[in-house]
């Protein structure tokens, strides 16, 4: 899950208002607050672990940026920026609990949207300064200003939170714009340091595009080629290595990401130990390429361990600002066209299993009765002539001199195969399928764009169902949203804000299934595999 920033202004001495400031001074806490802390949660980290070395890991492409925001920002490599920053609280891996992490204790107040915070007065940012209330209210500021261009964090942080209240250095207050589920999860925000961006303008997004921020976690980048690798330092004096749930974790001093395009020469590295940590997922590696001499002498280790998470969302979305696919019988057809069962049984070894729909692994927020569309010649027969196609003289459906003819853009070359068999399969159906390869950080750009025809990817996932990013018409027909399918459904929009505002489980629980019901109904999304599992060498 992505982690979101709050503005601030410094310590304040007087009101301002709302829409002249995100931070407010405060004459002293609420009475009767009652401060929670977590010390008490199992640790998840081994003292036998050893301590220092190189962790060599290898990237397809490098990334576009090291902005966390704006422009080019939301790539795969992203993850490992944020990995490294911390927020005022965590979630415990398997109690689900709140641990601290640059908060120490927190509170809830009665009136359900706001939660109180003290810092940790140890925290510092990786440059030596202080972690202070200025630095949350300072994310507030920053996430909503039109310099960083980043429309959804400006949406969020504009609609979404409401203020940091300071009441000193180390003690704040969050408060959401209305009571809110799980408020844990909306409020523990992570802070912006203000003494390294100070006043932002329009040269934001090139001025800082290969600037390495200053960060609260274990490691930071601390070397960069562009186009080769880029290079982590755990740092030796961080602030919080010996608190309780990062003790013996984060043990080697470097990560290494070296930047090799080709899947099967990181293999090759992988063999050679020029890379440490290899995923075998894909069922060739794991049935046929480790049979090899360091693995059969015991130099390599392999796990395959099953797991009850929720699922990514993965598939193929469909671009309904493209006219092909504003029909809704059209993109029936595409599904029905689409033999997702021949791939998983020819090119996949029956290894993976068919995504049903796009919130698997919810618990009770999952529609369960919700299956795919399969495979069916005659139900594409049926909705393309619903739509007053026929078959031209080459196979493929044609309406008004245009062809039943798509791109499908991907980004993985060991993706090509499945793609290859469900691309002769629609031949079959009619529907000619075009693929084209990307390298990861050019498709993951043309998707935000909104340039695509079918996109071919799958997404993160959440403790509950996000719809608003993916679905809500707020974030259709422009770029740099999530919405990659520009879904626009007035019905749809209010299921979901009755879900974004429903604070009862029992509701947000009946809002989710038809809101999946709905997105089923749009047919935008074709679910294709789920890999409920780990499988490593």
């Amino acid at each position: 899950m992505s982690k979101f920033f709050i503005s601030v202004i410094k310590a304040a001495i007087v009101y301002f208002f709302f829409f002249q400031t995100a931070a407010y001074a405060a004459p002293g806490l609420p009475e009767g607050i009652e401060w929670l802390t977590n010390d008490s949660d199992p640790v998840y980290a081994s003292p036998e672990a050893k301590k220092g070395g190189t962790l060599h890991s290898a990237i397809p492409s490098f990334p576009m940026t090291f902005r966390v925001v704006g422009p080019d920002s939301n790539g795969s490599f992203r993850g490992a920026v944020l990995d490294n920053q911390l927020s005022l609280i965590g979630m415990h891996p398997n109690t689900l609990n709140i641990v601290p992490e640059l908060a120490t204790h927190w509170a809830f107040d009665k009136d359900k949207r706001t939660m109180y915070f003290k810092l940790d007065r140890n925290a510092r940012w990786s440059d030596g300064k202080p972690v202070t209330a200025d630095d949350f209210v300072y994310t507030l500021e920053f996430m909503r200003s039109e310099h960083i261009i980043a429309p959804w964090y400006n949406d969020y942080y504009t609609k979404e939170i409401e203020k940091v209240i300071v009441y000193d250095d180390h003690t704040i207050a969050v408060v959401s714009m209305k009571p809110v589920p799980d408020l844990h999860l909306k409020l523990g925000i992570a802070p912006t340091p203000r003494h390294y961006y100070d006043k932002l303008n329009k040269d934001f997004v090139r001025k800082y595009n290969w600037k390495i921020a200053p960060n609260t976690g274990p490691y930071q980048i601390s070397d960069f080629k562009k186009g080769k690798y880029v290079k982590f330092k755990r740092k030796k004096d961080w602030w919080a290595e010996e608190l309780r749930y990062f003790k013996n974790r984060f043990n080697v001093d470097k990560v290494t990401f070296n930047v090799v395009r080709d899947y099967n020469v990181q293999w090759e590295y992988f063999k050679k130990a020029k890379i440490d940590v290899f995923s075998i997922t894909i069922p060739k590696y794991w049935h046929v390429k480790t049979k090899t001499a360091v693995v059969e002498n015991g130099y390599v280790h392999k796990i395959w361990f099953f797991n009850d998470t929720q699922q990514s969302a993965s598939g193929m979305w469909l671009n309904q600002d493209k006219e092909i696919f504003k029909d809704k019988n059209v993109r029936y057809a595409f599904a029905h066209a689409m033999n997702i069962g021949r791939v998983i049984g020819k090119v996949l070894r029956n290894d993976y299993f068919r995504l049903e729909h796009g919130f698997m692994g919810y618990g009770p927020y999952s529609d369960n009765t919700i299956t795919a569309r399969r495979f069916d010649l005659d139900k594409v027969d049926l909705y393309m002539k619903e739509a007053g196609w026929h078959r031209g003289k080459d196979g493929v459906w044609e309406k008004d001199g245009k062809r039943f003819s798509v791109e499908v853009t991907y980004g993985f070359d060991e993706h090509t195969p499945r793609l290859v068999v469900l691309k002769e399969e629609a031949k079959k159906a009619g529907v000619e399928l075009r693929l084209q390869k990307l390298d990861q950080s050019a498709t993951f750009k043309k998707f935000l764009e909104k340039k695509h025809d079918v996109a071919w990817m799958g997404w993160s996932t959440s403790l509950r169902p996000q719809f608003w990013e993916h679905f809500h018409s707020a974030n259709a027909h422009k770029p740099q949203t999530n919405n990659i399918t520009n879904t626009d459904d007035p019905e749809m929009d209010k299921l979901i804000d009755a879900y974004r505002n429903s604070l009862e489980a029992e509701e947000r629980i009946k809002l989710s299934l038809e809101i999946q019901k709905k997105i089923h109904e749009t047919g935008c999304f074709v679910p294709t595999f789920m890999v409920p599992y780990v499988r490593q060498a």
